[in-house]
């Protein structure tokens, strides 16, 4: 029911009226994580964090996070690169709204690359994945699924391109992100020395079929070594 042309609308239309505030947090040395999904959004995003450099002099690698990166293109990856931006994808929108993004809001062609993970890998660009409850409820293995096998509801593959290894998944979740919070000394990976947050699986999602990921039950939470919960 809307003009042909119709491309959405900025939350703040102004980048003046960002600025400022990117200055500012680039100028005391902080992470910022900003939600963005349009790629209108990451070219404001990204614009206004070079800018903040340029106006501060500081270049300090501080892993700003783009959270959502929904319709993020290969050129902004590139740039995102460069600024060590760090993308976490909401890729549970393949299946709950991929069918929705290839008929009516985004065609065939962008709608296949919502949450363009593959893309990130091959730039060795670290990612996160995420529901963005309360949009969904929690529920990682089911993250795991959706970021490897990208299917809708109607079980059509959304950009098949774009699908990553279930090892790449993973690593979404636990070592990159630590690394996304500057955690990476003390959590994300089973080693001597950090934190032992662990989940027992009742299956190996390593040697499991792709398809069945989604399935697998949590038997047992351990945080700091203590068990907190069991099934």
């Amino acid at each position: 029911g809307l003009p042909k042309d119709y491309k959405g609308y900025p939350f703040v239309e102004k980048d003046d009226d960002l600025q400022p505030i990117y200055d500012k947090v680039v100028k005391n040395k902080l992470q910022v994580l900003t939600h963005n999904n349009g790629d209108a959004a990451s070219d404001q995003l990204l614009r206004v964090y070079e800018q903040a450099q340029k106006n501060t002099g500081v270049y300090d690698f501080l892993r700003p996070v783009m959270i959502h990166a929904q319709t993020v293109r290969e050129d902004q990856l590139d740039r995102m690169k460069k600024l060590e931006m760090m993308p976490s994808f909401f890729n549970l929108h393949t299946y709950f709204w991929g069918d929705w993004h290839l008929d009516s809001v985004l065609g065939p062609v962008r709608g296949a690359r919502i949450s363009p993970c593959q893309s990130a890998v091959k730039r060795e660009l670290p990612f996160t994945v995420h529901c963005d409850n309360p949009v969904l409820p929690v529920h990682t293995p089911y993250m795991l699924w959706s970021a490897v096998n990208r299917l809708t509801r109607s079980n059509r593959i959304i950009g098949k391109d774009q699908r990553i290894t279930i090892e790449e998944a993973i690593k979404a979740q636990t070592i990159y992100a630590a690394y996304q919070y500057f955690e990476e000394d003390i959590k994300g990976s089973i080693e001597v020395g950090k934190q032992a947050d662990l989940v027992i699986l009742d299956q190996n999602p390593l040697e499991i079929e792709a398809i069945k990921l989604r399935d697998i039950k949590i038997l047992e939470t351990i945080k700091s070594g203590k068990a907190v919960y069991k099934a």
